[in-house]
């Protein structure tokens, strides 16, 4: 983390240590000086690798999917999700959510399928689809 061009303080929040346990480590593992980025460069989010800024193009934050990926994994706090949803199934009656479609009518494929086509009655949910409505989950 040094290497990127974080501070002692910085680092030892981020461990949850003390910043002089951080800057002793450092000093004894010849880490003690910052590496300050230079103008035309970033470094990845997850890896601390260099990046080159290539003018006209936005700034990159991650060197590759592979470190995007996982550091959106470990920081799944920080997700943005505005477009959540909450409907009725039309069939079922159970109450879902759906991330990114304001238009979904049914639950799941199955509660589709059994309205499209003529169900008997509307507690013909099969297991899976009762489990899936028990906890809120959308198939």
């Amino acid at each position: 983390m040094r290497e990127v061009g974080k501070s002692y303080a910085e680092i030892a929040d981020w461990l949850g240590l003390s910043k002089n346990t951080v800057k002793s480590y450092c000093q004894r593992n010849n880490l003690h000086q910052i590496r300050k980025p230079s103008a035309n460069c970033t470094y990845c989010k997850q890896c601390g690798q260099e990046m080159e800024i290539i003018a006209g193009r936005k700034v990159k934050k991650f060197c590759s999917d592979k470190c995007r990926m996982a550091w959106w994994v470990a920081n799944k706090e920080q997700l943005n999700r505005k477009a959540t949803y909450y409907f009725t199934c039309a069939f079922c009656g159970a109450d879902f959510t759906a991330y990114g479609n304001q238009t979904r009518k049914f639950c799941n494929h199955a509660c589709y399928i059994a309205s499209r086509f003529g169900a008997v009655a509307k507690d013909d949910c099969s297991e899976s689809n009762q489990i899936a409505h028990s906890a809120g989950v959308a198939l």
